[in-house]
């Protein structure tokens, strides 16, 4: 599926990830997995980084991050999704709660219009699976982290147990997830990309990752 034409399809995976509870009988139904730190990672947004810093949101979708961070402006944010879809919902987000200093971006995964070495931060959250080429992507993300830079997300994986390595399968045939790799691919993905620091901790079929440049 190409997710410049997602449609409704792309506005049901945001509102699956989008509201809480959802997310939450959806990961323990789907995934195995307790997406309880998920949120939590979300909502400590605001408190793990200083003002000013520079933050890529890719995929944004529809601004599932943007709940955590700091409304008055002080970080200079960027959301960054391929899916028109998305990017509406994100904007509607972000008027909602009166964010300042935020731009949204059409752009891919893969090629981002941005030079290197210009975010302080890169968040990634349950996009990674749905791109054809997650390797490719990681490699964009870490080329505009700054050395010292974190990157930080969410990602099904496969490995998580038979039926969530079905449902993964069934959705890669139609075409809504891209290449799923396993959370030991995942790892190998970001140290090819020169990231260091890297942990992976996968709970059933999510992982749970950060890395630094």
């Amino acid at each position: 599926m190409d997710w410049r034409d997602a449609g409704l399809i792309g506005v049901l995976y945001d509102v699956g990830i989008e509201h809480r509870w959802l997310g939450l009988i959806g990961g323990r139904a789907v995934w195995g997995a307790d997406l309880r730190r998920h949120y939590r990672d979300i909502a400590t947004l605001g408190s793990s980084a200083g003002r000013g810093v520079r933050v890529l949101d890719v995929p944004c979708g529809g601004g599932v991050a943007f709940r955590g961070i700091p409304r008055d402006g002080s970080w200079r944010y960027v959301a960054v999704d391929l899916a028109p879809v998305m990017l509406r919902r994100a904007r509607a987000v972000a008027e909602r709660h009166e964010l300042a200093n935020l731009v949204l971006t059409q752009a891919s995964v893969t090629a981002l219009p941005f030079a290197g070495a210009t975010f302080d931060l890169c968040l990634s959250y349950f996009g990674l699976h749905c791109f054809s080429d997650p390797a490719a992507a990681l490699a964009d993300m870490a080329r505009v982290l700054r050395p010292g830079g974190l990157l930080r997300g969410t990602s099904v994986v496969r490995g998580g147990g038979r039926r969530q390595d079905a449902a993964i399968a069934v959705l890669r045939r139609f075409g809504v997830f891209g290449e799923v790799g396993t959370a030991a691919d995942l790892a190998s993905w970001l140290e090819a990309a020169g990231l260091g620091e890297i942990a992976v901790d996968r709970g059933g079929a999510v992982a749970y990752f950060t890395a630094r440049r």
